[in-house]
C-alpha cells in the first residue's frame, strides 16, 4: 500500500512540475514565445526542428521525430539510472518479504494502538537497517535533470513557426487529432502493462489503478493540444517502452543476482524471534503444502498408535 502511495505522489509531482514549467512560457505582443524556459531550452530545439524541416527538406513532422529521438537518446541513461534505483529497492523488498511478513502480520493483527506502533517502529528500523528507501528509490534528481529537455521539446513542437501550418501523413500538426490521441494512449497503456510484468501478485493488485493513470492523463493532454506536440509524445511513448523492456530483461535480472550475492555474504538479521529469510523460505515455502503435510503426518502417527494398541 505504501508503494502504491509513493508511486501516486511521484506521478503527481511529475505532472505538477511539467505544468509549472509549461506556465513559464508566454507570448509577447507579436505572438512569439518568450520567457526563461523558452530562451534557454526551447529556442535551441526550435532551431534544430527548423534545420531538419527546411535545410534538410524533411518537413516539420519528420523534423520533430528526429529531434525527439536525439533528445530522448541523450537522456535515456538518466531514465535507466532512475529505473535502476527504483528496481533495486523493489527487488530487495521482494527478497526480504519473508523477513518482514511476521512484522506486518503483527501490525495487522495488533489489538492495541501501542502494539501497532511498536510493530511499525520495528518495521521502520528493519527497513533502515536493510538499506531500504521509504520512497522506493524514486529519487527526484534524475527527473529534475530530464524535465528541462522534456519541456524544451514540448515548447519547440508547439511554438516553432511552420509547425502549425504543416501536415504529416495527412495529419494537420496545428490541430488536435483523435487518431494521434488513440495511438498515444495505446502506446502508454502498453508501457503500463509491461511495468506489471514480473511484479508479485499482491503488489500487482495494488498497482492496477496506476496502470490506467498515465494513459488517461495522456488522453486528455493529447486531446487538447496540437498534433505537433502529440507527435513528440508519440515518439516518447516508444522510448518509454524501450526503457521498460531494458529494465525488465536486463536491469532486474542483474539486480536480483546482485541482491542474492549481497545477502549471501551478509545474511539479513532476524526480528522478534523469527528465522532468517533463508530459514523462513525453507520452512514455509507454501502454507497450503505445509498444512497438507502436517495433516498427513498426524494421520500416519494416529495409524501407528492404533496398531500398537
Amino acid at each position: 500500500m505504501k508503494l502504491k502511495r509513493n508511486r501516486i505522489l511521484y506521478s503527481a509531482f511529475t505532472i505538477s512540475l511539467l505544468m509549472m514549467m509549461t506556465g513559464c512560457v508566454s507570448r509577447d505582443s507579436s505572438g512569439n514565445p518568450t520567457g526563461f524556459i523558452w530562451n534557454i531550452f526551447g529556442r535551441p530545439m526550435s532551431y534544430f526542428i527548423d534545420y531538419f524541416a527546411n535545410n534538410a527538406r524533411l518537413g516539420y513532422g519528420f523534423a520533430i521525430i528526429i529531434v525527439t529521438i536525439i533528445v530522448r537518446t541523450l537522456i535515456l541513461p538518466l531514465g535507466l539510472y532512475q529505473a535502476w534505483k527504483a528496481s533495486y529497492q523493489s527487488e530487495k523488498m521482494n527478497y526480504l518479504k519473508p523477513v518482514f511478513d511476521p512484522i506486518n502480520e503483527r501490525m495487522k493483527n495488533a489489538s492495541t494502538q501501542e502494539e501497532k506502533m511498536a510493530a511499525q517502529t520495528e518495521l521502520m528500523a528493519a527497513r533502515k537497517e536493510m538499506g531500504l528507501d521509504l520512497l522506493g528509490g524514486m529519487g527526484c534528481l534524475p527527473l529534475l535533470i530530464q524535465m528541462p529537455f522534456f519541456s524544451a521539446m514540448y515548447f519547440a513542437a508547439q511554438y516553432t513557426k511552420g509547425v502549425s501550418t504543416s501536415t504529416f501523413m495527412g495529419i494537420d500538426l496545428g490541430h488536435r487529432s483523435m487518431i494521434m490521441t488513440i495511438i498515444i494512449v495505446a502506446l502508454y497503456f502498453i508501457q503500463s502493462l509491461l511495468s506489471m510484468y514480473g511484479v508479485p501478485e499482491e503488489q500487482r493488485a495494488q498497482m492496477k489503478s496506476m496502470m490506467f493513470m498515465m494513459p488517461i492523463m495522456m488522453f486528455f493532454m493529447s486531446l487538447n493540444l496540437p498534433s505537433g506536440v502529440a507527435l513528440y509524445w508519440f515518439v516518447g511513448g516508444f522510448f518509454s517502452i524501450i526503457q521498460q523492456l531494458i529494465t525488465m530483461f536486463i536491469l532486474k535480472p542483474k539486480l536480483r543476482q546482485k541482491i542474492e550475492e549481497e545477502f549471501a555474504k551478509n545474511p539479513p538479521k532476524t526480528y522478534s524471534g523469527q528465522k532468517s529469510r533463508k530459514d523462513v523460505t525453507q520452512v514455509t515455502p507454501n502454507p497450503t503444502i505445509q498444512a497438507s503435510k502436517a495433516t498427513g503426518k498426524k494421520n500416519r502417527n494416529a495409524g501407528k498408535q492404533r496398531k500398537r494398541k
